[in-house]
């Protein structure tokens, strides 16, 4: 998945808005690390400034996120009951205009979601053709439980999407979990909160990549450079 030898625009565009989101971690900071191609600068980024004296700890929301974190010398650390991380680092798969996020598409958006609720501060990093109108063109990831998979994707699909259990080559794709992912497609998603409470309220739904007003800061690059968004949060 890594394409640090590449030097295609894809690639320059997720290194400059990873490197703009690592100039905001601060020292004695405890961050959360994301999962994804975008985030793999964003760690190695932060692995050069903790070479060069920055002081901080980080949660890896993956075990391919660890073995990167590892590899750069970031220190790692595990949360304690009511514990919260300054920041949370991590990319996106689609964003709509309202910055309602699409993640999943690694199969972390399950532990990418219990970091991001335990941190004070979400920033997305992506590219910025990430950003769309409406959801729905990339397919929503829900985390099930094995145990009678079909009956589960019968009930899924009950909310207007075909479901298709994915694949890692011939074998069914395992989450770090121990799970399944069902990817769900859509013709478009104009109620992201609401789909997200019905697929949630499914038995054998374990989460969904659905993030619906989760982000703090969104940070999108393309060939014209770094922009910077900070979405508005409901009142209350």
């Amino acid at each position: 998945m890594l394409c640090n030898n590449s030097n295609n625009q894809s690639d320059i565009d997720k290194k400059m808005a990873a490197e703009k989101a690592v100039e905001l971690i601060k020292d004695g900071m405890k961050v959360g690390l994301g999962s994804g191609s975008t985030v793999f600068w964003a760690v190695k980024k932060l692995g050069e400034e903790v070479q060069k004296g920055l002081e901080v700890q980080a949660v890896p929301s993956s075990v391919e996120t660890q073995k990167w974190a590892e590899k750069e010398g970031i220190p790692l650390f595990t949360l304690k009951q009511g514990e919260m991380l300054d920041v949370t680092l991590d990319g996106a798969d689609e964003i709509d205009k309202s910055f309602n996020i699409i993640k999943g598409g690694g199969g972390a958006h399950l532990r990418e979601k219990i970091i991001a609720a335990s941190s004070n501060t979400l920033i997305i990093i992506a590219e910025k053709r990430k950003q769309v109108q409406v959801l729905g063109k990339f397919p929503v990831p829900v985390e099930i439980v094995p145990f009678e998979a079909a009956s589960t994707l019968h009930r899924i699909a009950s909310s207007g999407c075909r479901p298709e259990l994915r694949k890692n080559n011939e074998d069914l794709f395992v989450t770090d979990n121990g799970n399944y992912i069902a990817d769900c497609f859509y013709d478009s998603i104009y109620y992201p909160d609401l789909l997200h409470e019905k697929l949630k309220s499914l038995v054998g739904v374990v989460e969904t990549g659905l993030f619906v007003g989760m982000a703090d800061k969104i940070i999108l690059a393309d060939g014209g450079g770094v922009h910077t968004y900070t979405p508005e949060k409901p009142a209350g």
